[in-house]
């Protein structure tokens, strides 16, 4: 039976050894890399030819939203598997948006996270049962009619958005686009006004549902 490998990003340590280990010593699964953030992500990745990618997605520096992106953009058949404490709407939109073919949380149970692993090499799409029930309701929203799209937001508050589909919190969003956390906060509350929403779940699932950022 050959050996999938496996490369680990996650900046807890404890996830990493534990995680670790069980990969290592697991029958059919190897651990080809281990590593605390996704800084230079690509390298990394052409230096040790995983199999499968498992992501966390809240890591200093670039998150792993935007780390699945790149591996996507240059990897296309290189399946990632985001392994996270959040199953809230954002990040699981923006994560499969970004190229990831599975969403599983950090609480599974070992076995949960082996067999998606062995699912995900074989061209499935493992998910959390919640997650899967909100890639449902997406779908959902998708089969509704669109509403009109030009909801005058400025190009500022485009970039905003996007930072917002992306993952990023405020002080990423801050540090990204140069601009102080009270002035995205600024930009936030008219983007609410202009979509009609009142809260961030809100704004990423109409932004994705009538493609508002094209």
């Amino acid at each position: 039976m050959s050996t999938i490998h496996v490369a680990l990003f996650d900046d807890s340590k404890s996830i990493r050894d534990s995680l670790g280990l069980l990969l290592s010593t697991t029958t059919g699964i190897g651990l080809c890399g281990c590593f605390p953030n996704a800084e230079n992500v690509i390298e990394r990745i052409a230096s040790c030819k995983p199999d499968v990618v498992l992501m966390d997605i809240d890591m200093p520096g670039m998150n792993g939203i935007e780390a699945v992106k790149l591996i996507h953009a240059t990897n296309p058949d290189l399946p990632v598997i985001m392994l996270t404490v959040f199953d809230d709407e954002e990040r699981v939109y923006a994560s499969l948006c970004a190229g990831a073919m599975g969403y599983l949380l950090k609480n599974n149970e070992p076995d949960t996270i082996l067999t998606a692993i062995n699912q995900v090499h074989e061209g499935g799409a493992p998910m959390t049962p919640s997650v899967a029930r909100k890639v449902m309701h997406y779908f959902q929203l998708l089969a509704q009619p669109k509403a009109p799209t030009d909801l005058g937001l400025s190009p500022r508050e485009k970039e905003v958005l996007q930072c917002l589909v992306d993952g990023l919190s405020y002080k990423m969003i801050s540090d990204k686009l140069e601009i102080s956390v009270e002035t995205v906060r600024s930009h936030i509350k008219h983007i609410y006004v202009k979509l009609h929403v009142h809260n961030n779940t809100e704004a990423v699932a109409r932004t994705l549902k009538e493609r508002l950022l094209g």
